[in-house]
């Protein structure tokens, strides 16, 4: 076993970045992630990599843009209304069916809203954000040690699909330290001849765009894309399972709320009351499945969030309103402790016995 260091999780999402063979990122600082920025910095010139700060959020994008097309490993971090700028961006790599890794490490919002933690970019990471139609695989870490797994994950799923990829945190996880096992070095073992590398006149030209001036090519590529889309669903849905075993309740939660929610499950055990934790890790694609089994065998589920409610909806669609879903939630920045946890899951539990 190699040994663990602690990092920052914005520090070990760099490092692990890096040991994944990206050697190009473009950002800009904006807090809580600053700190991704700034160690690629450092890290970058020593590695023969390149580090540029860009004049936007816009820029950035767009430079991401360039380098996955040439068939590179490449990435940029923000938080809220940094991304928000990438959308456009995003949407064009979508369209041009390119692998990158886009990080986004939460604050709360709307606007400028403030620098503490956030769930509340969920509708924006898992409902597209940009113009068109489109999906981002986004995965959700929960610890400082997935918040490095997940980043190598993040690039491997985005080359094996041609798709950008996203890891959806927050300023908690950000910024929290916790000893990390960093990952071992790999590399990109996809093939890509579609890349812009030049031809040598031994084939012919690749152009990566994503305008089709022709309605029914355009629609072609969208149902295509769709199709890779639908196998994406079937194959790569991520979830923890906690004390599901016997569960008659469901706590249903992502990221730092998961944490604060099994330290509630296990309390709520304590006093008897059987409940469990579904823990989305992909929260596109959703474990819609697993949570539709899950609905035949509990009572009620309660989805804890730092927004104002929006996973609460896919949960919902997922269990097809079959039990009563609750919503536990705090906003601004502001985290639920598991006290007030396990008062939402009393009051779920009195509903459903009502």
């Amino acid at each position: 076993m190699a040994d663990k260091v602690l990092m920052k999780g914005n520090e070990a999402i760099a490092e692990a970045a890096i040991l994944a063979g990206c050697r190009h990122y473009f950002g800009y600082p904006i807090t809580p992630q600053t700190e991704i920025a700034a160690y690629m910095a450092k890290r970058m010139p020593k590695i023969g990599g390149v580090f540029l700060q860009a004049e936007s959020e816009i820029s950035a994008i767009n430079m991401v843009y360039g380098v996955a097309g040439a068939g590179f490993r490449v990435m940029t971090s923000s938080s809220s209304p940094g991304v928000s700028l990438k959308q456009e961006g995003i949407s064009y790599i979508a369209g041009a069916d390119l692998p990158a890794l886009i990080v986004n490490v939460q604050r709360g919002g709307p606007g400028l809203g403030g620098i503490q933690p956030s769930q509340s970019d969920y509708f924006q990471a898992t409902k597209g954000g940009g113009h068109g139609d489109y999906r981002l695989i986004v995965l959700a870490p929960s610890s400082v040690q997935e918040m490095a797994d997940m980043t190598a994950k993040a690039f491997e799923l985005a080359e094996k699909y041609r798709m950008p990829a996203m890891l959806l945190a927050d300023g908690t996880m950000g910024q929290m330290m916790e000893p990390v096992e960093l990952p071992e070095p790999s590399e990109s073992k996809v093939e890509k001849p579609w890349a812009v590398t030049g031809t040598k006149k031994e084939r012919k030209h690749n152009i990566i765009n994503s305008l089709y001036l022709n309605p029914e090519e355009l629609e072609r590529t969208n149902f295509e894309r769709y199709e890779r889309y639908k196998t994406i669903e079937e194959n790569e849905v991520l979830y923890e399972s906690y004390k599901m075993e016997d569960a008659e309740y469901c706590v249903v939660a992502f990221g730092i709320a998961a944490r604060v929610s099994k330290n509630a499950v296990n309390a709520a055990r304590a006093r008897g009351l059987k409940v469990g934790m579904i823990r989305p890790i992909t929260l596109w694609p959703f474990p819609k499945d697993v949570l539709a089994k899950a609905a035949e065998q509990v009572k009620g589920f309660l989805s804890v969030e730092l927004s104002m409610g929006q996973m609460i909806e896919d949960l919902r669609l997922a269990t097809a309103c079959r039990r009563p879903v609750h919503l536990c939630n705090r906003a601004g920045g502001m985290i639920p402790s598991p006290e007030e946890v396990l008062d939402a899951l009393n009051k779920l539990k009195g509903e459903c016995e009502a």
